[in-house]
């Protein structure tokens, strides 16, 4: 018996990473896979400070969304990873510039971008993008920090306004001792005078902010995700019971809880969402 056209099953197209290299402001190339499945959206993934594209949660996170279909850019900010330039302790602005010049190559190849999802540092990125490009519809700040002045004296020390006025820097060093990266005057007043609390007063009301947060993190307190609930419009906020700072145990909790936000993006007008006030614990 012939088969028809209208018989015929075809098989969900299967997807393919490639690298991708796109030219930042600063004539920088950074370099990206893009997880494609030949949709036409596309979420862009923000790795955190001293991170790459190739560390967890970026990739459990390409993987979740190509299955369901849904393309995925995972890259390295300038100055990480394989991406030219030269590592900077703050520059969260600069690298909000950095996801501006991804954006535009993608919107540039026709794609929509669904969504922007950042970890850790870049969880502060995709916010303070969102703050000055009205173009993004959903957002994903996941283990972001609120307070910029928390967790410096941590890795400079107690007395390190005086030590960088003194010295113009400070070198950082892990717990063997072994350099690890230099920190600038001007790169810590880049981090001091980033003002979050501003920038998520400035999202636009029909941009939907999801902040997901391990309430066993120790490297970003629990409390800054309650404050990123208090100043920004139209956020949801969800709190992953026993869940640290990288998700360890917690992976696929992540992924379902960043897919839902994402696919619901559509479902969802401003003001229609369910009430963020109470935010949902996992």
């Amino acid at each position: 018996m012939a088969v028809t056209q209208k018989d015929q099953v075809h098989p969900p197209p299967v997807a393919r990473q490639r690298r991708v290299i796109i030219e930042n402001n600063h004539g920088e190339r950074l370099v990206g896979i893009l997880h494609e499945t030949g949709s036409k959206e596309l979420v862009i993934l923000c790795h955190g400070l001293q991170s790459t594209k190739e560390r967890i949660p970026m990739v459990n996170l390409a993987s979740a969304l190509e299955k369901q279909g849904i393309s995925a850019f995972r890259f390295d900010f300038a100055g990480n990873g394989e991406s030219e330039g030269s590592f900077r302790y703050g520059n969260y602005r600069r690298e909000a510039d950095d996801l501006h010049s991804v954006i535009q190559h993608f919107l540039g190849e026709n794609l929509s971008i669904t969504a922007i999802v950042g970890h850790s540092k870049g969880g502060n990125v995709v916010v303070l993008y969102a703050a000055k490009y009205n173009n993004i519809s959903a957002v994903v700040n996941i283990s972001g920090r609120f307070d910029l002045i928390r967790g410096i004296e941590g890795r400079l020390g107690k007395d390190f306004l005086q030590r960088i006025k003194q010295d113009g820097y400070i070198d950082v060093k892990n717990k063997r001792g072994k350099f690890e990266y230099r920190v600038s005057e001007e790169s810590l007043m880049d981090r001091l005078t980033t003002d979050t609390r501003a920038a998520c007063l400035s999202i636009h009301e029909n941009c939907r902010v999801l902040t997901v947060h391990g309430s066993m993190d120790k490297i970003v307190p629990v409390d800054d995700a309650y404050e990123f609930d208090k100043f920004i419009p139209n956020h949801k906020l969800c709190i992953v019971e026993g869940a640290d700072h990288e998700y360890t145990s917690h992976q696929d909790e992540l992924a379902s809880i960043v897919l839902g936000f994402i696919k619901n993006d559509h479902f969802h007008q401003s003001g229609n969402s369910e009430d963020s006030s109470v935010p949902s614990r996992l």
